[in-house]
């Protein structure tokens, strides 16, 4: 079976197709800047890559054209090739703790749900809606990055505010980066042939740190809404509230202001003055004051979490996993927040970790033997994840 695994963006596209139930990846891509000016593509197939710009007004713009491509390079035959197409939804509310095949039914609750991800959830209706229109035979699945995180307990996701502001406004802990986590657990769960405990980090710009007991998520980082948990590389995370309205008087600024500096212009950018975790390493290495403080106060962070999560699974942890961009690539950030860790039992095998380098093609264990817990540094893969639950949905395996 030929699918489509999709993440839609307000501007963007990224596609993968794959042969299923043998995760053989065809072709992979993406359309960016669609409605603006300077709209392009992105396309490898084989050893072939392919890059030209061109007008996309809309994401039906962009499908079609993604569509063209196939065709036009022999990859199918007909649109009849392709039976189904999984697309990538942030929220899902309390509504959904797993993939499910878009019906009209689920098309509108995708649009009640859309004011809690504002920046999400329109761009992902845009991508099912363009799809729809465009490859109108293939089965559309939803594919939640809450839905992982809704194996919580309700005195876990629950605030410690008004109750009816749940009742009324569904305002609880979701958790993100779902789609990760479970790809983690699941390859945890085939390493270890069991259903495991774990401690995953997902570090990238944006970062969350999830609690597994035996496979089901417990407990994540991330809350209401991506901003809270770990410090990031522009958001803040977890502060105390009072804060914003202190600064927003001093300042005499809208909340519309704070919410800007709070999302786009704190975390390692506010402390450091940069996020891009290659020119953080590059400056923590050259001494640079700022960035040994903000590199301090994110892997302590991120040690808080992990502390936290221990305790949480009783002090029985199978694995600690280090994954995304940074987890899979920054042996600076993974070796500076383990040292932090050895109250644990956590011995680093230094030279191990400098060596395990995802983009490099190394994953696996940079502790040593004598560790309480192994640590992994694993290759997470969201689009391979969409494209499972899709195929699990549309064949009942």
């Amino acid at each position: 079976m030929k699918l489509l695994s999709i993440n839609a963006g307000s501007s963007s596209l990224k596609f993968r197709l794959y042969e299923m139930p043998e995760e053989k990846l065809i072709v992979k891509g993406m359309f960016e800047r669609i409605g603006l000016e300077g709209s392009s593509y992105s396309f490898r197939f084989k050893e072939e890559k392919k890059e030209e710009l061109v007008p996309l007004k809309d994401h039906n713009d962009a499908v079609k054209r993604l569509i063209d491509l196939l065709i036009e390079h022999k990859i199918v035959s007909s649109l009849d090739e392709i039976e189904a197409v999984g697309h990538r939804v942030v929220h899902g509310g309390n509504k959904y703790s797993k993939s499910v095949e878009i019906t009209d039914r689920v098309l509108l609750e995708i649009e009640g749900i859309s004011e809690l991800a504002p920046l999400h959830n329109p761009a992902a209706l845009k991508g099912i809606y363009a799809f729809k229109n465009n490859i109108p035979k293939a089965k559309m699945v939803a594919c939640f990055d809450t839905a992982f995180h809704q194996t919580m307990k309700e005195s876990t996701y629950l605030y410690p505010v008004p109750y009816e502001w749940y009742v009324k406004y569904d305002v609880r802990k979701y958790g993100f980066h779902g789609l990760s986590h479970k790809f983690i657990t699941e390859k945890m769960t085939e390493m270890l042939g069991k259903k495991p405990n774990l401690i995953i980090c997902h570090i990238g710009n944006g970062a969350s740190i999830t609690a597994v007991k035996e496979g089901e998520c417990i407990d994540t980082s991330m809350g209401f809404t991506p901003n809270s948990g770990i410090m990031m590389g522009t958001r803040s995370g977890d502060i105390d509230y009072s804060l914003i309205s202190y600064v927003m008087k001093k300042e005499q600024r809208n909340l519309d202001w704070i919410e800007e500096k709070l999302n786009k212009a704190s975390g390692l950018e506010g402390i450091a003055g940069m996020s891009d975790l290659r020119d953080i390493d590059r400056a923590f290495e050259a001494n640079e004051q700022k960035v040994c403080l903000a590199v301090d106060m994110y892997t302590s962070k991120i040690t808080d979490y992990v502390a936290k999560y221990y305790v949480k699974l009783g002090g029985v942890v199978d694995a600690i996993c280090f994954t995304a961009g940074g987890g899979e690539n920054d042996d600076i950030i993974r070796g500076e927040t383990l040292k932090k860790l050895t109250p644990l039992g956590i011995i680093l095998d230094e030279q191990k970790n400098k060596e395990t380098i995802v983009r490099k093609g190394v994953e696996g264990i940079i502790t040593k033997k004598e560790s309480k817990i192994p640590v992994y540094v694993l290759a997470t893969d969201e689009e391979l994840m969409i494209a499972r639950d899709t195929y699990h949905v549309v064949t009942n395996k």
